[in-house]
């Protein structure tokens, strides 16, 4: 059976609407749990896939992320195994620090709606979100190097998707989020949020059939990149019988 592992950052952020969409397709996942005092670790030869979702932090704030060198690891050995990494919001910037990215604390929140282009008019990805509203939602700026390819653009020309070498993407663009993980954010005791929570909950309530729609898009078309679909080889689980 094709597994997933996911890093979970906060209480209210996981893999969401996505899920329905990898259960459809006969994948399973699991999480380990920063916020719960996890180590952001995992055998890539144990999985088919890793993804790094969002949190309330920026990457830069080693105060707050005092896993990022663990996750940059995972991230490595995971690519070395050729499996693929998919960041999204945070995760994004995590995945670019693991291939070079300079990253910063400011902006504190980049929360917002955004008009999405493509920049690679071949990327299955690029193609699913041109001229898409997307929700964008991540805290600080990850400065990419030149060996990371944006792929997706907002109206200003600021990245919004990159695709690291073979096996990765990084997503400032949310499409696991629901209207409800949002309002679960708000909920999140010592959670600093953006000032305009309120707009963007409306906004996914209001928008929430197109975004469905974009998160299929998304996910057929890293499906198709990354060949998620492909289960890759996994080492047996040996059980550990105590002799007497």
């Amino acid at each position: 059976m094709k597994r997933f592992l996911a890093v979970q950052h906060t209480f209210s952020e996981f893999l969401g609407a996505l899920e329905p969409q990898f259960e459809a397709r006969d994948i399973g996942f699991g999480y380990v749990r920063t916020v719960a005092g996890q180590e952001a670790a995992g055998t890539p030869s144990q999985f088919d896939a890793l993804w790094l979702l969002g949190n309330a932090h920026p990457a830069a704030d080693r105060g707050h992320c005092p896993f990022l060198e663990q996750e940059i690891s995972l991230v490595r050995a995971f690519e070395k195994a050729r499996r693929p990494v998919i960041g999204l919001g945070f995760g994004a910037h995590v995945l670019a620090a693991a291939h070079g990215a300079a990253l910063f604390m400011e902006p504190e929140h980049d929360a917002r709606f955004a008009a999405a282009r493509a920049l690679v008019a071949d990327d299955p990805l690029a193609r699913a979100v041109d001229g898409r509203s997307v929700l964008v939602m991540a805290n600080g700026r990850a400065e990419l190097p030149p060996e990371l390819v944006p792929v997706a653009a907002d109206e200003a020309g600021r990245w919004l998707a990159f695709r690291a070498g073979e096996w990765s993407y990084g997503l400032l663009f949310r499409p696991e989020l629901k209207p409800g993980m949002l309002e679960d954010m708000v909920m999140e005791e010592g959670r600093p949020v953006p000032e305009n929570i309120g707009e963007l909950i409306e906004g996914a309530r209001a928008r929430w059939p197109e975004l469905q729609d974009t998160t299929d898009r998304v996910t057929a078309a890293l499906v198709a990149a990354l060949a998620l679909m492909d289960e890759r080889r996994k080492s047996p689980v040996f059980r550990i019988v105590e002799q007497r």
